[in-house]
């Protein structure tokens, strides 16, 4: 016996109050919606065995009418025909057919409020199927909602602003010490590199004088 039959005389708010405290509301859903779906096979072929039934009978009935209907012409054929012996036939087959058509129109009758009420039944089941499909998409989004609010959660829980604050402090220190290093390391850079290149001066000026003493030399004695 499925879960859903075994809850069919809860109402779906019953059901869905069921489904809201399962640990795995989708799961349990799921398994409803497939019994369901199986229930409504097994409507669907009982509604139309029933609906069966009802047309069979509904023939019958209706051959049997026509039957009495063709019997009385014939009795008052073979009545105006003066034939009593044809007449009366007529009329005992007539007796006859009506007898089996009053008791198929009951059976008819019967049958057709019985599949009447199967088919009322089958559309209330497949409503129903409906309504449990549309409350299964509407708990995966609230599912998938929650679960996200949850990673989220666990996410932020090891975010600590306080910790965060003094981690950028430290690390503008740091570079703030960097920055010092390096402009200290250039000065040094700067006046070694004067120094270098005044001594070059100095070697690039005697130079020059010594070529400018040879040349005036030369022009002395002239």
């Amino acid at each position: 016996m499925s879960i859903f039959k075994r809850l069919r005389d809860l109402t779906l708010s019953n059901v869905y109050a069921l489904i809201e405290k399962a640990e795995d509301p989708i799961k349990l859903t799921d398994q409803y919606i497939r019994d369901m779906q199986a229930d409504l096979e097994d409507a669907e072929k009982a509604v139309a065995s029933q609906i069966a039934l009802e047309k069979k009978f509904k023939l019958l009935y209706e051959d049997q009418a026509a039957l009495v209907e063709k019997r009385n012409e014939q009795a008052h054929l073979a009545a105006q025909a003066q034939n009593i012996d044809l007449a009366r036939r007529a009329l005992e087959e007539k007796k006859a057919a009506e007898q089996k058509m009053n008791e198929y129109k009951a059976s008819y009758d019967q049958n057709k409020a019985s599949a009447d009420n199967l088919r009322a039944k089958l559309e209330e089941m497949r409503k129903q199927l409906v309504e449990m499909k549309n409350k299964r998409e509407t708990l995966v989004a609230r599912y998938n909602a929650a679960k996200a609010q949850q990673e989220i959660n666990k996410a932020m829980s090891g975010f600590n602003s306080d910790s965060a604050t003094s981690g950028l402090k430290r690390m503008e220190e740091k570079m703030l010490q960097m920055e010092a290093q390096a402009e200290a390391s250039n000065e040094l850079n700067t006046k070694e590199r004067s120094l270098d290149e005044e001594f070059a001066a100095l070697g690039k000026d005697k130079a020059v004088e010594d070529e400018l003493a040879a040349l005036l030399k030369q022009y002395e004695n002239k």
